[in-house]
């Protein structure tokens, strides 16, 4: 194991450069002149090496070290190592920030020197080192042979000891034990021995004594396992015989010898509890007695009930189905009067329509009279005109008479004029008297459309109450209905109501002619007990009790 682990310990030298040799900043420095541009992680990585060699420097100035190793380690290869930080943190490192080659130059052929002299004190000191190493393993050999020597002298030494304390003990406790152990055994299969060594002052003829008494109290425990085994069997077979009478039935065998007194206790509790079940059978007989009468008056109760819900199921359903008839007379009845209803909107539409067109055709003859009447007044003027006309044309004819033969074509034209506005004249009467007529029917006709109108709008009126009292008898219908249908649901809801109860009044029927039969069985069983004289009349009554409730 010491050698494996040195073994460790020189392959972690031979593969990391130690903290206490600057090698590694050595390198940085040389890779450092070859590339100024890494110096920031360079510095980086120098300032981590720094704080390495210082922390183990510190550790080997406090360490127990050969006075030689701990001068060469700490003094030695100490201050080249320290001159070569100081130059490298002093000079080197900022010649190279400031790009100053020649102070660089310098300060590394400072930083050679101090290397070669840190290198050689650590040459020195590893050839110190290995000296002294192997001084050590030759004195820890030396050592460890005359450990091997005294280790097997006192190996020797214990086995002989070991081997005189077991015989020893072989010869004065072991075989002694195992003689005890024989006798303790032989006592307790119930052997009679004697047990020995029982005059030894030590701690074997304490157990010695100890079975002496374990012998004794065996040999008085088993005179008194004998008596309390003959006061047993006497017991045993006064119970036995009394348990055998109750297997029969006979609650009345009650154990009446004596017992010994340790089991006089047994004897009263035995009896105790044979007249507490006696007692408990007679109740139980009774109580089933009344049981079943109660059980076959529910089972009569239940069966009337049973029909009674029955008549009722059926006259819920008749009600049901007569309901259901009704509502749908009513939701017939009330489509009809939404009908009615629609049907009389219509007729207030077509009324409204009418006096709408009655409305429209007065005024249409109102603008017919007031046409007329501009007719009057150009009928009036054309007269004028024909009346002017023939006056001109009497003139006419009079300057032509004057005229003499000169103006007698002119007087034809003027009699022809005169003929012609006295027949325009005649036509403008004749169309006067027309136009006349034609307002007089106009006004006439005026009234009627009027008086149409008038009863359109009563018409409409009436119609408008028709169409409100139809809209309330619809709404009655539907309301009527909605009731009929709530009726019809709870009558559905009754009826289901009483057909379940029918169903649970069958259970209950039938569940009182089972708890009768299971009283007359547990009536049965209880007659089977014999408590007293009067018992077995009274049990056979209850059975014929029970036999007539069930049928």
């Amino acid at each position: 194991m010491q050698v494996k682990s040195q073994q460790a310990a020189d392959l972690i030298a031979d593969v990391l450069p130690p903290p206490e040799y600057v090698i590694e900043p050595y390198l940085e420095v040389m890779l450092l002149r070859e590339q100024p541009q890494r110096i920031a992680e360079v510095r980086t990585r120098l300032q981590k090496l720094h704080a390495d060699y210082t922390t183990r420097h510190n550790y080997w100035v406090g360490a127990n070290l050969a006075p030689e190793l701990k001068r060469g380690v700490t003094e030695a290869t100490h201050a080249p190592a320290a001159a070569f930080w100081h130059e490298l943190e002093s000079n080197y490192l900022p010649a190279v920030q400031r790009g100053d080659r020649l102070a660089a130059d310098r300060s590394y052929a400072t930083l050679t020197g101090y290397y070669t002299a840190h290198r050689q004190q650590v040459d020195a000191l590893v050839t110190t080192a290995t000296t002294y190493q192997s001084a050590l393993e030759v004195e820890a050999a030396a050592v460890l042979r005359t450990a091997l020597i005294w280790l097997c002298g006192l190996a020797a030494l214990l086995l002989v000891l070991i081997v005189t304390a077991s015989y020893t003990l072989l010869r004065k406790v072991v075989r002694p034990l195992v003689e005890v152990s024989d006798v303790t055994a032989r006592l307790a299969i119930g052997e009679q021995a004697t047990v020995p060594h029982r005059g030894r002052r030590d701690e074997l003829g304490r157990i010695a004594d100890a079975v002496e008494q374990f012998r004794s109290a065996s040999a008085a425990r088993t005179a008194q396992d004998a008596r309390s085994a003959a006061e047993q069997q006497e017991v045993t077979a006064a119970l036995s015989s009394g348990l055998l009478a109750l297997h029969r039935g006979d609650l009345t065998a009650e154990i009446r010898g004596e017992f010994p007194q340790s089991y006089v206790a047994l004897k009263t509790n035995f009896n105790a509890a044979l007249a507490g079940l006696r007692t408990l059978i007679a109740a139980v007989s009774e109580s089933a007695a009344r049981i079943s009468t109660g059980s076959g008056e529910i089972a009569h109760a239940s069966e009337d009930l049973a029909r009674r819900t029955e008549s009722n199921a059926a006259s819920l359903e008749q009600t049901s189905a007569s309901v259901a008839q009704m509502d749908t007379r009513l939701g017939a009845t009330a489509a009809s009067a939404i009908r009615t209803v629609e049907r009389a909107d219509g007729a207030i539409t077509s009324v409204g329509n009418g006096r709408t067109v009655a409305g429209e055709a007065v005024q249409a003859m109102t603008r017919v009279s007031d046409s007329a009447k501009d007719i009057d007044d150009v009928i009036e003027g054309l007269d004028k005109i024909a009346f002017q006309t023939r006056v001109l044309a009497m003139n006419a004819a009079v300057e032509a008479g004057r005229a003499g033969d000169a103006g007698r074509g002119f007087a034809v034209v003027a009699d022809l004029v005169s003929a012609l506005a006295m027949r325009a004249e005649e036509e403008a009467g004749r169309a006067r008297e027309q136009l006349t007529a034609t307002q007089a029917g106009i006004v006439t006709a005026v009234g009627l459309v009027q008086r149409v109108d008038g009863a359109l709008a009563d018409i409409s009126t009436d119609v408008v109450e028709v169409h409100g009292l139809l809209k309330r008898i619809a709404d009655d219908n539907q309301a009527q209905s909605t009731a009929v249908s709530q009726i019809n649901a709870a009558i559905g809801t009754m009826d289901r109501s009483t057909q379940q109860n029918a169903a649970m009044v069958e259970q209950t029927s039938a569940a009182a002619r089972t708890l009768s039969s299971e009283v007359l069985a547990l009536a049965e069983q209880a007659a089977r007990f014999n408590t007293n004289a009067e018992t077995a009349p009274r049990a056979r009554t209850t059975r014929e009790q029970h036999l007539e409730l069930a049928r």
